[in-house]
């Protein structure tokens, strides 16, 4: 590796934290509310990480544009938010990732597409609100991913050059915030990737299938 790896970012859902049975439970709530039967959780996995609108559309086949989207949405959001730590942990091999991390003073930070009222209490819930170094939400900034504004923003908040930091994310927009924002990148293959996806044509700099390789990276750049 040319790059040394000094600093790591993590998208969410999907690849710092195993969010799809909440996600999936609460979107069967609201699909049994409107009468309508479940979906396979085979199914609803590699949505979770495309966000809510994704959501509802695989739910109940209808968009933004539809005049019933935005209540339909609310109340899976709603349904969510009650729900947010159920079944939601680290992925396996995670935390000694993240132990790791901080046993050598390596700062690390998440940045997410999903809205602060969300990402907090579940970071809460989970007790990683006090050890990541910095938290950018969907609503942080004006921008979101796949534009590079958000890492970069994380960036200012450790006070780290973006070629001293890694990214890594299970969704295209991942990749190309993190390419566009100078950063290493790695695609979580353990992810949120559907059978449609083609992770190795999205430029990243690797596919990891755990998240212990991730370390691996890091201790690259050390040699």
């Amino acid at each position: 590796m040319q790059t040394k790896v000094r600093y790591v970012l993590f998208d969410l859902d999907g690849t710092l934290v195993d969010t799809a049975l909440d996600m999936a439970s609460a979107l069967n709530q609201a699909l049994a509310i409107h009468g309508k039967p479940p979906l396979a959780f085979e199914e609803i996995r590699p949505v979770v990480s495309l966000g809510s609108a994704a959501m509802i559309l695989a739910g109940f086949n209808i968009t933004e544009t539809a005049t019933d989207f935005i209540p339909l949405r609310d109340k899976f959001l709603e349904i969510y938010r009650n729900n947010l730590t159920r079944h939601s942990r680290l992925f396996p091999g995670m935390e000694q990732v993240l132990a790791e991390l901080e046993k050598n003073g390596s700062r690390w930070g998440i940045v997410t597409n999903k809205p602060g009222w969300l990402t907090r209490p579940l970071l809460q819930g989970l007790g990683l609100d006090t050890r990541t170094n910095c938290i950018v939400s969907g609503d942080t900034l004006e921008h979101r991913k796949p534009h590079p504004a958000p890492l970069l923003h994380a960036c200012k908040l450790l006070n780290c050059d973006p070629n001293d930091t890694l990214y890594a994310g299970d969704a295209r927009r991942d990749v190309e915030a993190g390419i566009n924002a100078g950063m290493t990148t790695l695609v979580a293959a353990y992810g949120y990737i559907g059978a449609a996806d083609d992770p190795e044509s999205w430029g990243a700099d690797g596919l990891i299938n755990s998240p212990a390789e991730i370390l691996r990276w890091i201790n690259a750049g050390d040699k």
